[in-house]
């Protein structure tokens, strides 16, 4: 095989505006992405598992939601109030609760706003043991479901999140349910900003200090216990852009104001010192290559997809991408066909790499041809 000569061409610097500060919070576990590119913002202990106490209910709303989209269920379907559900997590359990009555029929779209808006125990072992007979079973399902959509490390043990050996998530598998469910599921992620539900006239605020104080943020679900401290699953919008989001999880503080004072810190830095920069449209040519025995002398090269970034603001100007191909490529060539590669690169950052590909297909000349292309090669030295 006739080894190919590689050539580097610098084909773009970046310039943008302010600056970059690093973050720092007194939240045990942290995580952070832009939701559009999936590019890790900030992380601190994020793939270890801890307790997520009722952050976990967005895998229970994420099994009811998943069944609604299928078909399976409707808004307007009611479910039954078990003893069980009522005695441990009506509102004598001493935890959050619906307020739900033993042997009432509550309709799925009460229940979920119970789920989300009110953070209901009792809502959560309702929906669990109406879909799957019990929670032990719903809980299996949970595990399966969090397999499916590739959660790595996680295992529930139940539908509410109350403490129990062995179930537990980590701060970067939430993040990507919660992405998760905005992406899926648009139409049912709108109650995440509900701020409050009245149900058997009681009415419940939601404990998502973000949505009273930021309206960037439009989610998701708070958490507490003693074992897992304050956390937050969150999501919010820029407003100044508005394709763009960030999905983060803090857990592990001390208190609520805690959590109320760095969650807003930490949507503020994600949404200020970060944006997003599309550096080549999809199809865009990079170069033209010339072809070796081809019934075109040349092929053009383009990047087969968008390509987006997501950059801290002040290193912008230090963005480079150096793009990497043969000095001569061998017909026949495919359409599609990688011809090399583009990279773009940061001080203090991993590369990233992505494909180029010709534009079009190059047939080989045959025998004939070859004879030509042989002798204007040779007379190309001579003149």
């Amino acid at each position: 095989m006739k080894k190919l000569l590689l050539t580097s061409l610098s084909i773009v610097t970046l310039f943008v505006n302010a600056s970059f500060a690093d973050f720092n919070t007194e939240a045990k576990f942290a995580y952070m992405i832009d939701f559009d590119t999936g590019t890790v913002l900030y992380n601190k202990r994020g793939d270890e598992a801890m307790p997520p106490a009722s952050m976990s209910k967005l895998m229970t709303a994420y099994i009811i939601f998943s069944k609604l989209k299928n078909n399976e269920l409707n808004l307007e379907d009611s479910f039954t109030v078990s003893t069980n559900a009522w005695k441990k997590g009506g509102h004598k359990s001493g935890s959050s609760t619906m307020f739900l009555i033993p042997h009432q029929k509550v309709k799925i779209k009460d229940l979920l706003r119970g789920i989300i808006v009110q953070s209901g125990n009792d809502a959560c072992i309702v929906a669990a043991e109406n879909i799957s007979g019990s929670e032990k079973y719903f809980a299996d399902l949970m595990n399966e479901k969090a397999s499916e959509i590739g959660l790595k490390h996680s295992s529930f043990k139940n539908a509410t999140g109350l403490p129990e050996k062995g179930h537990l998530m980590s701060a970067e598998d939430l993040t990507h349910l919660a992405s998760v469910l905005i992406r899926k599921f648009p139409k049912y992620y709108e109650i995440y900003s509900e701020k409050s539900f009245t149900y058997n006239k009681i009415k419940q605020g939601n404990r998502n200090p973000l949505l009273y104080s930021n309206p960037k943020a439009d989610g998701l679900k708070t958490g507490h216990t003693s074992a897992s401290g304050y956390g937050l699953v969150a999501s919010a919008v820029d407003p100044d852009n508005k394709v763009r989001r960030i999905v983060f999880v803090l857990n592990g503080l001390k208190s609520m104001k805690a959590r109320a004072v760095e969650s807003k810190r930490f949507l503020n830095w994600g949404l200020n010192y970060f944006d997003n920069y599309t550096l080549l449209e999809k199809g865009q040519e990079i170069e033209t290559l010339p072809v070796w025995l081809g019934k075109t002398d040349t092929v053009k090269a383009i990047v087969p997809q968008e390509i987006k970034l997501t950059l801290p603001k002040s290193k912008r100007s230090k963005l480079k991408a150096t793009v990497t191909y043969p000095s001569v490529v061998e017909a026949p060539i495919k359409k599609g066909q990688e011809l090399g590669k583009i990279t773009f690169s940061l001080p203090d950052e991993e590369d990233k790499t992505y494909p180029i590909v010709a534009k079009e297909s190059v047939e080989r000349v045959r025998y004939i041809g070859k004879l030509i292309f042989a002798i204007k090669h040779l007379l190309s030295f001579l003149y």
